[in-house]
């Protein structure tokens, strides 16, 4: 063992970086505090090329002493609480070039065939077991992941797969993303945490599909963006997986203008209009691991340009027209238990006329707010009293264009307004960012997350990806 918490070993041109217990006066009764303080790990040895290091220490000892802590939390049975605890302070690993750095690509061993998941004598990370590194990997950033898929054909077998967000699922490990079409630019991502944009491939569809109204919904990796062809109804998905374009099956009974949302690996479309104008009351569900849609059973009442969402592990359906003229102010409520329909009265009280935009509507820990079109107010719903309460007032106007041209999406713990702003230097689009939890209006501000210039300045889709 060596002499201190960190002691080092040079041979051979590898940094031998060897952990221990006794050496710190630590034992297994140690307190959660001090072992998250030191997170240390006896008998763990990490080798990398001395010449790979990272200039800066102090910061590689920090990233790996959280992994190696995270890691015996899953494998020990005395470091499952701390595990828990370091999990639940947002901990995030910045760059995986104190992980994998690129010198050691000699160092990874390649190996043919599909990548299952299995444990394997080969190292995808020298000096680790594989499923140590798999958990390595899968705290890195996914916006890392298309470097590591170039690192070498192992890797990239691991990163096409798909198996490392399958494993982020498991750990509770979550990124949300934003993804935007604005009116100068094709579909772009938002990496919030590297403050990254990054451009999608240009979508394959015709001229038809690019000009006419679409309506966007991200659930698992994909993002689905439903629109018309010159031969009809269309839905086009792109694979965070792939990062690719491809055509997604389309609905038991395609449709336009009706409410979704999305909730882990499946979604949930409701109302809206047939190829016909027919304001429809089915509903379907849509499972992004099979590629396939369910027919659910129908709504109380027909409805489209209404809105959807996940609420307490149920599906709702707020605001909408039954027809041309009638606005509806009741909502429904869909029982994924018991495959059931409730009518909620005046759950949306002032309904949404025909030139407004469907409710603008975000969940934050399962507390539903709404943009109000019409007073640029942010209101949050009260489930006790099936009221409405105003919280605060909205960074951007939401009344110049009846509610288009905005989004309002929840994005991990926070409320996001997409708009856009025309000054001086031109039009860009803004995303502001509010933390409920942090106060209400009057006590804390919204805080801008990015700028992005030369967009234009309305947003025509936004879908907000959480894997």
């Amino acid at each position: 063992m060596g002499t201190s918490l960190l002691s080092e070993e040079k041979g051979g041109g590898l940094v031998r970086m060897t952990f221990s217990f006794q050496k710190l006066g630590l034992n297994k009764d140690s307190s959660d505090n001090d072992l998250e303080l030191m997170a240390a790990a006896q008998g763990c040895v990490l080798s990398q090329n001395s010449s790979s290091f990272d200039r800066s220490c102090r910061m590689f000892q920090q990233n790996w002493y959280l992994l190696v802590c995270l890691l015996l939390g899953k494998h020990g049975t005395w470091l499952n609480d701390t595990r828990k605890n370091i999990c639940d302070k947002d901990i995030c690993i910045s760059s995986l070039e104190h992980i994998v750095p690129k010198k050691s690509k000699s160092m990874v061993k390649t190996r043919g065939g599909d990548y299952d998941g299995q444990p394997s004598s080969d190292c995808l990370l020298p000096g680790l077991h594989d499923d140590m590194a798999l958990d390595c990997l899968a705290w890195a950033c996914r916006s890392d992941y298309p470097s590591l898929a170039s690192l070498n054909r192992r890797f990239n077998l691991l990163i096409n797969s798909g198996y490392l967000y399958k494993l982020r699922r498991q750990l509770g490990i979550v990124e949300h993303w934003v993804y935007l079409a604005c009116s100068l630019m094709p579909w772009e991502a938002f990496d919030p945490v590297r403050q990254r944009w990054m451009r999608l491939p240009r979508m394959p569809c015709d001229e038809c599909f690019s000009c006419a109204d679409k309506e966007s919904l991200a659930v698992g990796t994909q993002l689905l963006v439903f629109g018309r062809e010159l031969s009809g109804f269309a839905i086009w998905m792109y694979s965070l997986v792939n990062r690719s374009w491809s055509r997604c099956p389309l609905m038991n009974l395609p449709r336009c203008l009706f409410g979704s949302s999305s909730q882990a690996e499946t979604a949930i479309v409701a109302g809206g209009s047939d190829k016909n104008g027919h304001v429809l009351k089915s509903a379907e569900l849509y499972n992004s691991e099979l590629g396939c849609w369910e027919a659910l059973p129908d709504m109380n009442l027909p409805r489209k340009m209404c809105s959807g969402f996940f609420m307490d592990g149920k599906f709702y359906v707020i605001g909408g027209m039954s027809s041309h003229t009638d606005s509806l102010t009741c909502g429904e409520e869909y029982n994924l238990e018991t495959r059931t329909w409730r009518r909620i009265r005046n759950m949306y009280p002032h309904g949404n006329r025909a030139t407004q935009s469907p409710p603008l509507v975000a969940v934050v820990n399962n507390q539903l707010y709404a943009a109000d079109q019409s007073t640029n107010q942010v209101k949050k719903y009260d489930k006790v009293n099936n009221a409405w309460n105003v919280v605060r007032t909205l960074p951007v106007r939401a009344d110049n264009y009846n509610g288009w041209g905005l989004a309002f999406k929840a994005c991990g713990d926070k409320l996001l307004v997409v708009g856009g702003h025309r000054g001086p230097e031109g039009e860009v689009i803004v995303l502001h960012f509010w933390c409920p939890e942090d106060g209400l209006a009057g006590e804390v501000d919204w805080d801008v997350l990015s700028v992005k210039e030369r967009a234009g300045a309305f947003v025509y889709n936004c879908a907000v990806m959480g894997c």
